[in-house]
C-alpha cells in the first residue's frame, strides 16, 4: 500500500534528512501517539452492537467514517483493525502515510483534489478482498461537517455498510483550524459513539446517491451532538464568522 512513498524517496525527492524522518522519526511519532493517547480513559462506548450486527451481516467488511475533527482519538481504537485509509498525494501526504502504517493503517493515495477516483476505486478494491475501509466524511480541506459524496460510493462499489463513529471528551483542546479539530487532553474521560449502519444500493445513482450522501452527514451531525451531549457541551467546529 505505501508503493508511492517507496518511488518518492527512490526518485531523491526528499533531501537526506527529509528521508532519515520518514524512516526513523515516523516510527518514534507513533509510539508518542500511542503514549498520548494511550493515557486517556474509555468510559463509554454507545452503539457497540450496532457496528457487531452490520460486520457479521457483512462479514467482518465496511467503511467506518467520522469527520475530520474528530480523527485524532480514532487511531487508538482503529489502528489495531488494520483499516485502509485515503491519505493524499502531497509532500505532507508522504509523511501521514509512514506514520498511518505505524499506527496499523494500511493507505491508498489520493484526495479530493488528487488521484481521488484511482484511491476509491483502491479503497473499493481492497474493502472487497475482506478490509475494511476508514474515511473522513468531509475531507482533508472541508468544508467542516458537510460529507463528501466519496464515502457512499466506496460502500456502494466495494457492496458494504457505511458506519459512523465519533467521540467525545470531557477535557480537549480545540485549534483555531478550518474544523476546529479535536485534541484530548492527557487523562482525559473519553466516550466513542457509534451510528446505525447505512446500506448503500448498488446501482444507486443520481439524486438517490445525493439523498444517502445527505443522509450520512445528517447521521454524523446527529451523532456528533449526542456523543457531546454525553460530556454537557457541544464543541465548536468552525472558525466564527468575521
Amino acid at each position: 500500500m505505501n508503493e508511492h512513498l517507496g518511488q518518492k524517496m527512490e526518485k531523491g525527492t526528499f533531501r537526506p534528512h527529509e528521508r532519515l524522518w520518514l524512516i526513523a522519526g515516523s516510527s518514534v511519532l507513533a509510539v508518542l501517539i500511542r503514549i498520548y493517547l494511550g493515557s486517556c480513559r474509555l468510559v463509554r462506548v454507545e452503539g457497540d452492537d450496532l457496528q457487531r450486527e452490520a460486520l457479521g451481516r457483512s462479514r467482518g467488511r465496511a467503511v467506518f467514517v467520522t469527520w475530520h475533527q474528530r480523527m485524532l482519538m480514532l487511531a487508538r481504537y482503529f489502528g489495531p483493525r488494520r483499516l485502509t485509509v485515503m491519505i493524499s498525494q502531497s509532500r505532507d501526504g508522504e509523511y501521514g502515510a509512514r506514520v498511518a502504517a505505524k499506527l496499523g493503517f494500511a493507505n491508498v493515495r489520493g484526495s479530493s483534489t488528487r488521484g481521488g477516483m484511482r484511491a476509491l476505486r483502491a479503497l473499493s478494491k481492497a474493502i472487497r478482498e475482506g478490509g475494511r475501509g476508514g474515511m473522513l466524511a468531509d475531507g482533508p480541506q472541508g468544508p467542516p461537517r458537510v460529507a463528501k459524496v466519496g464515502t457512499v460510493l466506496s460502500a456502494r462499489d466495494a457492496g458494504v455498510p457505511i458506519i459512523p463513529v465519533v467521540w467525545a471528551a470531557d477535557r480537549c483542546w480545540v485549534l483555531n483550524s478550518w474544523d476546529r479539530y479535536m485534541i484530548p487532553k492527557p487523562f482525559a474521560r473519553v466516550a466513542v459513539f457509534y451510528g446505525a449502519p447505512i446500506w448503500v444500493p448498488p446501482k444507486v445513482r443520481g439524486e438517490a446517491l445525493e439523498s444517502c450522501r445527505r443522509g450520512l452527514e445528517d447521521r454524523l451531525n446527529d451523532l456528533t451532538r449526542r456523543a457531546d451531549a454525553y460530556f454537557g457541551v457541544e464543541r465548536p467546529w468552525r472558525r466564527p464568522k468575521a
